[in-house]
């Protein structure tokens, strides 16, 4: 009774993770089934719902406003840049800096040393 059973490393490894699944799939069931039990569950999907109602209209009206704001800045730096005297040029994208004066720094040393 003191010898072990095996000796192969290969059937160890196996039975380790068959036991470590079992012990995991177990868990998940306990974890399913909290779920099922849980009675605020009802109230928590009901609130969800109305936020969600709530967020999409709010949504709507702010994507429009964003799109007319984004409309204008476009035609704001196309007009800076043609009155800069590119009139040739496109604006093909904006983006925002980052608010790093080193960056700033050196994008203004760039933009001068085109010149």
């Amino acid at each position: 009774m003191g010898q072990p059973v095996t000796t192969d490393p290969i059937l160890i490894a196996v039975i380790n993770m068959t036991v470590v699944f079992v012990v995991l799939y177990g868990l998940s069931l306990v974890v399913n089934l909290i779920q099922v039990i849980d009675p605020t569950q009802k109230k928590k999907r009901q609130e969800s719902e109305h936020n969600s109602l709530v967020k999409t209209a709010s949504t709507a009206t702010a994507t429009n406003v964003l799109q007319e704001d984004y409309d204008e800045m476009i035609i704001l730096f196309t007009a800076a840049i043609a009155a800069y005297g590119y009139s040739n040029m496109r604006v093909v994208a904006i983006r925002p800096a980052n608010s790093s004066t080193w960056s700033q720094a050196a994008r203004m040393e760039m933009v001068n040393t085109r010149r």
